[in-house]
């Protein structure tokens, strides 16, 4: 990832008013800190609708994601990592793609996916979406095949 660059420290945010004073702003109220894994799940809900997408994370994450949901426990930021600078953040995914959706159009989506909500609900800019296509899912034969081995097989032997 790259290097987040710290915005403006509370301190050195507010106007100075005519008399030389700082009027009050949001950050002299108190400071608001949101922490990585909101900004996660924030990403990981963004992606929910992106076409495309069959999972997120790598084969252990799959599996263990697979564990909570027998239990009705999802994880939204499976496969998801931030960092969460001031003012910034960067995003790293890692997800499974369907079969025959272009490759290039699902990562494509995704960033912007995330991006907006990032941008819109927690209102730090987003400096990166790095996105790992780990597999792609093939969707299952509608026939079954042990029905159709054994049609063959009857055919040929009598």
């Amino acid at each position: 990832m790259s290097s987040i660059t710290p915005a403006m420290t509370p301190s050195s945010i507010g106007s100075d008013g005519p008399d030389g004073t700082t009027s009050p702003t949001a950050a002299s109220r108190g400071k608001t800190v949101i922490n990585t894994g909101v900004v996660a799940k924030i990403a990981g809900l963004a992606l929910r609708d992106v076409p495309g997408i069959y999972a997120l994370g790598g084969g252990a994450a799959r599996a263990l994601g697979a564990i909570r949901e027998a239990i009705s426990n999802t994880d939204h930021s499976q496969g998801i990592s931030v960092e969460v600078g001031e003012s910034q953040v960067a995003v790293d995914l890692s997800l499974v793609a369907e079969y025959p959706v272009p490759l290039q159009q699902v990562a494509d989506d995704a960033r912007t996916a995330v991006i907006a909500a990032i941008e819109s609900l927690v209102g730090m800019e987003v400096t990166e979406v790095n996105v790992t296509i780990n597999d792609v899912h093939l969707p299952a034969d509608e026939t079954d095949d042990t029905a159709d081995t054994a049609d063959t097989a009857e055919a040929r032997v009598q």
